[in-house]
């Protein structure tokens, strides 16, 4: 299983508890301000903004906040300029982490960011150190549960997917970057139900973190990591075996 499938995987068995929904919103709303400016409020003629669009509708935010977020992006409104960053580390046991930012202020981002290596047991590093390990991909995750798995290998395979993986819950969807619109179109033709569907880092090998205090701090370090609050997504490497995981987690 790839880093970013393990770690979505521990958030989602971590259940809604863990979940704060202003962060959610803040984080969608600063994707639809970004999506806007840079490619049009038209979601038809802007796939990242109509991406940023089905999340936030995803996540129940109110249509209002989505217009008004577009039109603060595209300058009908008075709105925050957020800039794009991206920051590389290490987590322990040599664990790579990639880390997206939206702000506005890149010196507080940055500082919030080191304080959370220092604090627990990361290092953040220089510029390139781990973005060659990952590549750009389209993931679509479903629930078992919720749809049949021959019917989501055959879609998948006619839309010109890349891979299913099949997880202890869950099927996810690779795809690469340029065909994740039709595959998704795809699946959203057959009315197959997913839980997300975006554009994704993921890691070309994993590290493996057999030892569980190693692995607990991991764990604590990307949690740290997301409630910053510039932080939009957070990407890593590793593999925490199962037996391990459910003992910290």
């Amino acid at each position: 299983m790839s880093g970013h499938s393990k770690w979505h995987s521990i958030r989602h068995k971590k259940g809604a508890t863990d979940v704060k929904r202003g962060k959610i919103f803040s984080r969608i709303n600063k994707e639809l301000m970004v999506a806007a400016r840079m490619g049009g409020g038209d979601p038809s003629a802007n796939p990242r903004l109509r991406q940023a669009i089905a999340s936030a509708k995803a996540e129940n935010m109110p249509k209002d906040n989505i217009e008004r977020a577009i039109k603060k992006g595209t300058g009908e409104l008075e709105g925050v300029n957020y800039e794009e960053h991206v920051y590389e580390g290490y987590a322990p046991g040599g664990v790579a982490l990639l880390i997206e930012v939206m702000t506005d202020n890149k010196n507080r981002a940055a500082a919030d960011i080191r304080y959370v290596f220092n604090k627990r047991g990361g290092s953040l590093g220089e510029a390139g150190c781990v973005a060659w390990m990952f590549d750009k991909k389209g993931l679509i995750v479903f629930e078992q549960e919720l749809v049949d798995e021959d019917k989501i290998l055959e879609v998948a395979l006619e839309a010109g997917a890349d891979d299913v993986i099949t997880t202890e819950d869950q099927y996810e969807v690779h795809t690469e970057l340029a065909s994740f619109e039709s595959v998704k179109q795809a699946f959203d033709d057959q009315e197959l139900q997913y839980t997300m569907a975006e554009i994704t880092m993921m890691p070309q090998n994993t590290v493996q973190v057999d030892d569980e205090a190693q692995a607990a701090q991991v764990l604590k370090l990307m949690d740290a990591i997301e409630d910053a609050d510039d932080v939009q997504k957070v990407y890593a490497n590793f593999d925490i075996p199962d037996e391990i995981l459910q003992r910290i987690t």
